[in-house]
C-alpha cells in the first residue's frame, strides 16, 4: 500500500481518528491519536516522532532510565507497517489502527523497540535460508468488573444468570453462557485480521482457550498483540473484564500461551524438521537441545512477573521442567503427534502475560543457537513429568533477570541494548511490588505479630 492507497483507504472508511499503535515492553499499546490529515501530512514529511521512553515504561507506569534510554528523552521517528492498518471496530468513531516500528533521525531501527528484538531473530534465520513459524494457543479468563484494588477475581455470570462453579473444561453449554461475546469476538478478529481459530473451555472458573492458526513469526506477534486488545474491548462491550495474567486465582490452573513452532526452507517450504523419510532431522533434535540449554535463561520474557511464576505448579497444567516428550501435557516441550510436514516443537512455559514479540523472540533464539551449535538434547523423557525434580524452571522473578542479563549469547542474538533495558525495567517492577503492602501482610501480619 502507497500513500495514495493509504489516502484512498481512510476517505473510504469515513475514517476521523489514526491512532500509532507501539507495543511496549508489557506488550501493551501505546503511542499517538489523530486526524488523517494529520497523519497522512507526518507519513509524508516523516514527522510523527515520540520520546524513546515509550520502550523504558514498566507496568506499573515508571520510566526505568538507562545507559540506552536517557534522561533527555532522545525523539524516535515512527514508522508506521501500513501492512498493519485495520479499523477498530469497538470505537464510536471510525478509527484507523496501524503498528508502528520507529527509527533515529539517520534511519536506523530501534534496537530495544519489543518488534525489532523479534525482527531482529527472524532476520537470524532468513540469513540460513530459513523462515520460522508459529501457532499461539492463548489462555484467558473472564471476570466481573471491578473498580477497587480486589484480592482475587469471581467469576461472571453468563445468560443463565449463574456463576461457574466446578470445572467446566471443554464444556459447551459454558461457551455458550457467552454466546453473544464471542460472535462479537470473532467479527471483530475478522476485522482487524486476526486469524482465530477454535475456542474451547479450559479448566478454571470461565476460562477459555482460542488458537491462532500458525503463521510467519511477525505476523503472528502481531496478531497476539492485536487480540490481547480487542478482546479487552469485547469484554467491555458486555459489562466484563478479560485478564491474560498468569495466575488470577490461587487455587485454580493459570493461564499460559503454548507456542507451536516449526521452520522451514524459504525457498522449497519444506519443513526442516523432518528428513524425506520422514524421520525426525539433526535440526529438530539441535532445536529442542537449544530449548532446554537455554529456555532458563530467557525465562524474564516468558515469565515475566512475579505473579507468572505462580503459575508453575504440579498438576495444574504448567510445566516444572524443560524435559520433552511426544504427545505429553506434563512437560515444558510437547512434540504433538503430526505428519512430517507439519513436525513442531510445543513450548508449553510462556505464561499469557508475556509481550508477544519478546516470547516468541524468546523461543525462536533459544531454537537457532541450538541449531548452530549443535545441541543435543537430553533423552526424551517418558511417563508423568510435573513432580521430576531434574532440570527445574528457575523459581524466582529477579534471580531470573540477573541470570538472563548475564546469558552471553541472548545478550549477542537479543542485543545488549535491549536485554540491559529490560532488565532494568523488571528490577524496577519488582522493587516496587516488594514495597506493596500484600494481602498475606494483612492476613497474617497486621493483628499478630
Amino acid at each position: 500500500m502507497d500513500l495514495k492507497e493509504l489516502e484512498d483507504w481512510l476517505r473510504r472508511n469515513r475514517v476521523t481518528d489514526v491512532a500509532c499503535l507501539i507495543p511496549d515492553m508489557t506488550g501493551s499499546a501505546r503511542g499517538k491519536m489523530m486526524t488523517p490529515a494529520l497523519f497522512l501530512n507526518g507519513m509524508k514529511n516523516k514527522s510523527l516522532r515520540i520520546p524513546e521512553t515509550v520502550y523504558a515504561i514498566g507496568v506499573h507506569g515508571d520510566i526505568e532510565f538507562s545507559n540506552h534510554v536517557v534522561t533527555t528523552e532522545r525523539d524516535l521517528v515512527l514508522a508506521p507497517d501500513l501492512d498493519t492498518l485495520h479499523l477498530a471496530p469497538w470505537s464510536s468513531d471510525p478509527t484507523a489502527c496501524l503498528i508502528c516500528d520507529s527509527t533515529t533521525d539517520l534511519g536506523a531501527p530501534t534496537s530495544f523497540a519489543p518488534r525489532e528484538v523479534l525482527r531482529r531473530v527472524v532476520n537470524l534465520y532468513a540469513e540460513q535460508g530459513w523462515t520460522p513459524i508459529v501457532g499461539p494457543e492463548i489462555e484467558f479468563y473472564l471476570i466481573e468488573k471491578f473498580k477497587d484494588v480486589i484480592l482475587e477475581p469471581r467469576a461472571p455470570e453468563g445468560k443463565s444468570g449463574r456463576p461457574e462453579f466446578g470445572q467446566y473444561v471443554y464444556s459447551l453449554d459454558a461457551i455458550d453462557e457467552f454466546d453473544q461475546l464471542w460472535e462479537e469476538l470473532y467479527q471483530f478478529c475478522e476485522i482487524q485480521r486476526v486469524d482465530l481459530d477454535t475456542l474451547i473451555h479450559e479448566d478454571g472458573p470461565c476460562q477459555f482457550e482460542v488458537n491462532i492458526r500458525h503463521n510467519e513469526a511477525i505476523n503472528v506477534a502481531d496478531q497476539m498483540f492485536l487480540f490481547k486488545r480487542l478482546t479487552r474491548n469485547v469484554a467491555l462491550r458486555h459489562n466484563l473484564f478479560v485478564t491474560f495474567m498468569a495466575k488470577p486465582y490461587s487455587d485454580c490452573a493459570g493461564s499460559s500461551i503454548h507456542m507451536h513452532q516449526s521452520i522451514i526452507d524459504s525457498k522449497s517450504k519444506q519443513n526442516i524438521f523432518s528428513n524425506e523419510d520422514g524421520s525426525d532431522s539433526d535440526l529438530f533434535r539441535y532445536y529442542i537441545g537449544g530449548l532446554q540449554a537455554l529456555l532458563p535463561a530467557a525465562m524474564p520474557l516468558l515469565a515475566p512477573y512475579t505473579n507468572s511464576f505462580n503459575r508453575f505448579e504440579a498438576f495444574m497444567s504448567a510445566p516444572t521442567n524443560t524435559h520433552w516428550s511426544r504427545e505429553n501435557r506434563t512437560v515444558g516441550l510437547r512434540v504433538p503427534e503430526s505428519s512430517a510436514d507439519a513436525r513442531r516443537v510445543e513450548n508449553r512455559i510462556a505464561g499469557a502475560d508475556i509481550n508477544p514479540y519478546l516470547g516468541v523472540a524468546a523461543s525462536l533464539v533459544c531454537g537457532f543457537i541450538g541449531m548452530m551449535e549443535k545441541i543435543e538434547p537430553r533423552a526424551e523423557y517418558l511417563g508423568e513429568g510435573y513432580q521430576d525434580s531434574e532440570r527445574p524452571l528457575p523459581k524466582s522473578l529477579i534471580d531470573s533477570v540477573e541470570t538472563f542479563a548475564a546469558s552471553k549469547p541472548l545478550r549477542e542474538a537479543l542485543g545488549p541494548g535491549f536485554v540491559d533495558t529490560y532488565c532494568s525495567i523488571k528490577r524496577s517492577e519488582y522493587e516496587h511490588r516488594s514495597s506493596v503492602l500484600s494481602p498475606w501482610d494483612v492476613r497474617f501480619l497486621m493483628t499478630n505479630v
